[in-house]
């Protein structure tokens, strides 16, 4: 009995990390939270775009609201790792037209600048990105191998 307990935890010690199924990511309390189904993973503090208010057109420096989904990941970013969004969906699209505006676009979930990676946590206490959001490198590396590529991401005021 004793050797099936200790099989037991230690399979829950070397069992992988559950995957991200869901991320949502709510501007006005600067989180990010990774779900599995309705299970949270983890949560952590975000820097967000440096203007308030949804994304409008390119240049804008805001962070849109939405839904979103992965749709690509680059391990060789300038800022660290990055998960890029499918921003602009349709309804960004179909609100910058009516604006007679160019709805931007490359919104991604990154890490920080490799020439500023040094400023660690404290690069949270200011919202710095152009639309993006931020977490550390070391969050960033945390999530990386549970985030695959197609994870629906919803953006809330």
């Amino acid at each position: 009995m004793l050797k099936i307990i200790s099989l037991l935890l230690w399979s829950a010690l070397i069992a992988p990390p559950q995957q991200a199924t869901k991320i949502v990511v709510k501007k006005s309390d600067h989180t990010l939270t990774l779900y599995h189904d309705q299970i949270k993973l983890q949560s952590y503090k975000v820097s967000l775009g440096s203007s308030s208010g949804p994304k409008q057109q390119a240049g804008d420096r805001k962070t849109p609201e939405g839904l979103y989904v992965v749709d690509a990941k680059n391990p060789s970013s300038k800022f660290h790792h990055a998960f890029h969004l499918s921003y602009p969906n349709a309804q960004d699209v179909a609100r910058a037209k009516k604006l007679g505006v160019d709805p931007g676009g490359d919104i991604e979930i990154h890490g920080q600048m490799n020439s500023l990676a040094w400023l660690g946590p404290m690069a949270r206490h200011v919202d710095w990105t152009a639309g993006c959001i931020a977490l550390t490198n070391d969050e960033i590396d945390a999530i990386w191998p549970i985030v695959p590529i197609g994870t629906p991401v919803e953006i809330e005021r």
